[in-house]
């Protein structure tokens, strides 16, 4: 059977499920669902998938007995509390703070998106008075890769993917298990464990060569919890060879920055008492702007190249500056 059929089949079985005023019984739901068969096996078995499907997809379907048999016969239901969102009951100030990140953030095609708003503003309560907010187009667009649909399939699916990357020796196969999509600094990345370093990794998406390609459902079993939440930091975006950076803290500022950093950068005190930091970066000018926001009560000891670049960097800016 086509794919088309099986999603109208079990689409159909939803709305039943979720029309009717009570539960229904199997027979009943081969009577009234269009799509099932006659026969009562095949309808059995297909009915069981079905039903697995839509429960693996995150529909409470329940079974619950029907009101008025005798002997006490059971049925199928969908607990709506469960299945729907309950009401949001925005306020009017909130409506219009939704309509303004609407108008003014768009992902992917421009007309579809404004579209798609516009339906998603109804529906929560707000007026569409044709009113719009003058902003450039430009200024929150957040372009949409065709990568990213493949990605959350294998997520939900728990599907390995194999892809092409870029790597010193130009690129490599990547076996990767996918965890989390996000959106940073103008790019989309895949977060996930990477079995060929054993490790957590990070990829741009634009930067995969080539076709992603997954494995069967449920090859990997998800990740460990103490890895799945680090944290993200704007100097490690794991695209390119990481750089170690060696900086020494003043001991004033340094629960800060071993906050920020991690317990893992720490590697001791100097002769000063400043606390010395070994930081690996993947981005300078994101790590440079976090350096200078301690002035000089922290400083850049390794390596020369990116010490000498950084005091390069700011006489320029003293330079500049007019008196």
């Amino acid at each position: 059977m086509a794919a088309a059929d099986k999603f109208e089949r079990m689409m159909n079985l939803l709305a039943a499920l979720l029309d009717a005023p009570r539960p229904l019984s199997a027979e009943q739901i081969q009577d009234r669902v269009a799509g099932y068969s006659t026969d009562k096996e095949a309808f059995r078995r297909t009915f069981e998938r079905d039903k697995d499907e839509l429960r693996d997809l995150g529909v409470p379907i329940q079974l619950a007995p029907i009101p008025g048999t005798f002997p006490e016969q059971q049925g199928y239901k969908v607990d709506r509390q469960r299945y729907e969102l309950p009401e949001l009951d925005l306020e009017p100030d909130e409506i219009a703070a939704l309509r303004l990140a609407l108008q003014t953030v768009r992902v992917g095609d421009p007309d579809a998106h404004e579209n798609e708003s516009t339906a998603a503003l109804w529906r929560l309560g707000g007026v569409d008075d044709g009113s719009i907010v003058d902003v450039d187009d430009g200024l929150a667009a957040i372009p949409a890769d065709p990568r990213q649909a493949v990605i959350l399939d294998a997520m939900r699916d728990r599907r390995v993917c194999r892809f092409a990357y870029p790597s010193e020796e130009g690129s490599a196969l990547r076996t990767v298990e996918p965890w989390r999509v996000g959106y940073r600094r103008g790019h989309w990345y895949l977060t996930g464990y990477d079995g060929d370093r054993e490790a957590q990794r990070q990829f741009r998406l634009d930067r995969i060569l080539g076709e992603i390609v997954v494995d069967g459902p449920g090859t990997f079993t998800g990740p460990p919890p103490e890895t799945r939440g680090e944290d993200y930091r704007p100097w490690d975006d794991g695209s390119e060879t990481p750089v170690l950076a060696v900086i020494a803290v003043d001991a004033a500022h340094a629960a800060w920055a071993r906050e920020t950093l991690g317990e893992q950068t720490v590697a001791g005190t100097d002769d000063r008492g400043r606390t010395r930091f070994m930081v690996p970066i993947t981005s300078w000018p994101a790590f440079r702007s976090f350096l200078v926001s301690f002035l000089d009560h922290a400083e850049l000891l390794e390596p020369p190249d990116l010490r000498a670049d950084l005091v390069a960097w700011l006489t320029a800016i003293a330079g500049s500056e007019e008196p």
